[in-house]
C-alpha cells in the first residue's frame, strides 16, 4: 500500500509525464494527452471501476516516457510503449492494471485475429502500428493471450483505446482522474 507521500510522488511523476510529452502527436489528429483522457472518459462513461479507468487513462503512458522519436512507427519500428509503461507502473498498481497496460497491444492483435471486421474498422494509424507490432495473432498466440491474467481487462481497454481518437470530445481534464489514481495506489 502506497503511503501518502509515495502517492504524491507517483502522481507528480504521472502529471509531469503528461505535461512534458502529452502534447506529442498521436497520429490521429489529436495529441497523446487528448487520446489518453478520451480513453479514460469512455471507460468512466460506461460505469467502469476505478482500476479499469486508470488502466484506460495510462494505457499509453509508455509513449510519454519512452524517449523515442514521434515517428518511430512510421519508420517501421516498434517503441514497445506497452512494456515500457507497464514496467514503470509495476511498483505502483496492482497486477490487473499493469497487465491491462502491458497487453493492450496484444489485445489489438488478438481482436484482429478473432474478428476480421474489427481489423477493417481500425484507423489508418492503428493499422500501421499493427503491422509493426506483429500483425494479427496466430492460434497459439491467441490461446496464450487468453490464459494471461488480465486479458479481459486488456480487451476492454483496447476497445476504449480504439474509440478515444476524436478530434473533438468533451471530457474531463487529468486532475479529474487523480483521485482514482490515488485510490488505486492506496489499494496496491
Amino acid at each position: 500500500m502506497a503511503t501518502d507521500s509515495d502517492a504524491d510522488a507517483i502522481v507528480g511523476e504521472i502529471k509531469g509525464a503528461f505535461a512534458t510529452c502529452g502534447h506529442l502527436d498521436y497520429g490521429e489528429n489529436i495529441n497523446m494527452q487528448e487520446h489518453m483522457l478520451q480513453t479514460a472518459c469512455l471507460a468512466e462513461s460506461e460505469g467502469a471501476d476505478d482500476r479499469l479507468i486508470v488502466a484506460a487513462l495510462l494505457h499509453d503512458y509508455g509513449h510519454l516516457i519512452c524517449n523515442m522519436p514521434n515517428n518511430t512507427f512510421a519508420a517501421g519500428a516498434d517503441n514497445y510503449h506497452e512494456r515500457i509503461g507497464a514496467e514503470a507502473m509495476s511498483g505502483w498498481f496492482d497486477e490487473d492494471i499493469v497487465n491491462a497496460v502491458r497487453m493492450h497491444v496484444d489485445a489489438k492483435r488478438y481482436l484482429c485475429a478473432r474478428n476480421p471486421k474489427y481489423m477493417e474498422n481500425l484507423s489508418a494509424a492503428s493499422r500501421l502500428t499493427l503491422a509493426v507490432q506483429g500483425g494479427p495473432m496466430n492460434e497459439k498466440e491467441m490461446r496464450e493471450f487468453e490464459h494471461n491474467k488480465g486479458h479481459r481487462m486488456a480487451l476492454r481497454v483496447r476497445i476504449y483505446d480504439d474509440l478515444g481518437k476524436r478530434s473533438a470530445m468533451k471530457r474531463p481534464e487529468l486532475d479529474h482522474y487523480l483521485p482514482k489514481i490515488r485510490a488505486c495506489l492506496r489499494s496496491h
